[in-house]
């Protein structure tokens, strides 16, 4: 069982579902071709895809395409079903740093097919992931720089201040289709600048004042 703390408090929690955005960034999506939704588009990666700080992602070998994609993390704290956007934030346990990391050749293989891309989201190592700090600590998480970097090289540098669907939104949102239990996590989506890792490199990614993760990939 994967599991989660919360830095500063002995707090632990097993990791349920992680629910992830795409297209929560306008400039995200344009450098990938895709329309702003009107609506959160929604997908779900497994607990048994995440690693923590100095493991190892391993591309599988039905990819040849695998992208990096840094993002905050909502960790919930209490049972949350059908909440309103007003009350939302108070079920927020810590937020943390996350990498989503894509294999996005098979990704645009099965949307062109119009078929499910789970496999390109959810394979094992898919989902480098920190502790968490506790929700008091971060004044506004609207207000977050986030940063990827590959071999000291830097590659996204963006605010969660550019999401398109805000924080509290997100959770009404899902709650209003599936019951969020403690321990599950959101992934808000990305700021643009993804792109492709290859064996042999080292990802930093980082959320200043939350965390930071640093994965090599194989």
């Amino acid at each position: 069982m994967k599991t989660r703390g919360i830095i500063g408090t002995d707090q632990q929690f097993p990791i349920g579902k992680i629910v992830c955005l795409a297209r929560n960034y306008a400039e995200h999506a344009k450098e990938l071709g895709n329309e702003t939704p009107a609506a959160p588009v929604l997908f779900m990666k497994p607990a048994s895809s995440v690693i923590g700080d100095g493991e190892t992602v391993r591309i599988p070998s039905y990819s040849q395409e695998c992208h990096y994609e840094v993002e905050l993390a909502v960790l919930i704290g209490t049972e949350t079903r059908n909440v309103s956007a007003a009350d939302a934030m108070q079920y927020v346990a810590g937020y943390g740093v996350s990498i989503d990391m894509t294999l996005r050749d098979v990704q645009n293989q099965l949307k062109a097919k119009g078929l499910p891309w789970d496999i390109a989201k959810g394979f094992d190592t898919a989902c480098p992931l920190s502790d968490f700090i506790p929700a008091a600590a971060v004044p506004d998480p609207h207000a977050l720089n986030l940063k990827l970097a590959v071999n000291g090289e830097g590659r996204q540098d963006g605010s969660s201040s550019d999401m398109i669907n805000r924080i509290p939104q997100i959770i009404a949102h899902i709650s209003g289709i599936f019951t969020l239990n403690p321990g599950d996590v959101i992934l808000t989506g990305t700021p643009a600048g993804v792109g492709q890792v290859r064996a042999g490199d080292v990802m930093t990614a980082e959320i200043v004042s939350v965390g930071r993760l640093v994965i090599p990939v194989a």
